[in-house]
């Protein structure tokens, strides 16, 4: 426990008085008290506490974060030093690699002319040592020798076609005859429907056969029948009948329809191509089947026929009024008379 009355307390013991040295002086100097100094200074414990708080204190949060901040931007400025270093050195290193390629592309180029240049001169001098030389020797030109004479021998004469008159009636064409025979024995027995083109595709009865034997071998190729009431049973007929001629003669037959109207032409062209297996190639002007309106047209064209060796067979339609005398002189022809009995089945 405290006393108390502090007057018993005990004395502090008094504090020795405190010589300052001056600053400057020598050391040994300072050991001798000076006069001026020789009067001891005391110090109180109130005078020395001011100074001991002040110099006791510690640092302050705001002088920590400056230091803080000092440090990072410190670690910052280096890492950009080094950063821009290593930019510095990829920088040279890319001017060093371009340059290099510069100057070896231009190097190259340099190499690839100075060898073409070379080369260049090399054949420069080569043609002219060639030429030189080439001039210094003594050619002598080749005598020409002459051709053997050759004597072509004279043109043979073009080949004439006997022109055809057809008798199939007359006894001299029996050969012809028995060949008739087979073909329309074979239309009527065994009819191909799938056969080559220009041979008859369709069903071809008795009904058929009789009229068609009789044109060959009563009419001897030069007569009328009598029309079957519908002109796609005149064209059957008349498809036997070009079927087996073309058998004979082949490509020397000329097959010419007349019909008066546009409408009946494309009835026959139309009924040929179905019985015949034709195309449409194969009518025209200058080649297989020819369709005509009038008749000095086909006359005219028959005369031509003639006169090239071949052989016209001239078919006239059924809704001709009258014919032409002029059609009668040619070998063969086959007229389609119309059925006074039957009316007619012509809408045009």
């Amino acid at each position: 426990m405290l006393p108390d009355d502090f007057s018993v307390l005990p004395p502090e013991p008094e504090t020795p008085p405190v010589l300052l040295p001056e600053l400057g002086r020598d050391p040994e100097a300072v050991a001798e008290p000076t006069p001026e100094l020789s009067t001891p200074v005391e110090v109180t414990p109130r005078e020395e506490t001011p100074a001991i708080a002040s110099t006791g204190d510690t640092p302050t949060a705001e002088d920590a974060l400056q230091r803080l901040t000092a440090i990072a931007l410190a670690d910052l400025e280096a890492r950009q030093a080094v950063l821009l270093a290593s930019i510095e050195k990829l920088e040279q290193r890319r001017d060093r690699i371009q340059q290099e390629i510069r100057s070896s592309f231009a190097g190259k180029s340099q190499e690839i002319a100075v060898r073409v240049q070379s080369f260049k001169d090399y054949l420069v001098g080569s043609l002219q040592d060639l030429a030189a030389t080439a001039e210094q020797l003594d050619l002598v030109p080749p005598q020409p020798i002459a051709a053997p004479e050759v004597i072509a021998p004279p043109p043979a004469p073009p080949e004439q076609k006997v022109p055809l008159r057809p008798g199939f009636a007359d006894p001299e064409f029996a050969p012809e005859a028995e060949l008739i025979e087979q073909e329309l024995n074979r239309y009527r027995q065994s009819p191909d429907y799938y056969g080559q083109p220009w041979v008859l595709r369709r069903t071809f009865e008795a009904v058929h056969e009789e009229p068609v034997r009789d044109w060959f071998f009563t009419a001897g190729g030069r007569g009328a029948l009598r029309s079957f009431g519908s002109r796609q049973q005149n064209v059957l007929i008349a498809s036997a009948v070009i079927s087996v001629l073309n058998h004979l003669y082949g490509e020397r037959l000329v097959p010419l329809i007349l019909a008066s109207t546009p409408e009946r032409l494309g009835e026959w062209r139309r009924g040929l191509q179905d019985c015949l297996g034709l195309s449409r190639e194969d009518f025209g002007p200058n080649q297989g089947i020819t369709l005509f309106e009038f008749a000095d047209a086909l006359v005219q064209k028959a005369e031509r026929i003639e006169e090239r060796g071949d052989l016209p067979l001239i078919i006239i339609d059924d809704g001709e009024e009258s014919v032409s005398l002029s059609l009668l002189q040619f070998p063969l022809w086959l007229a389609f008379a119309p059925d006074p009995r039957q009316p007619s089945y012509d809408l045009f």
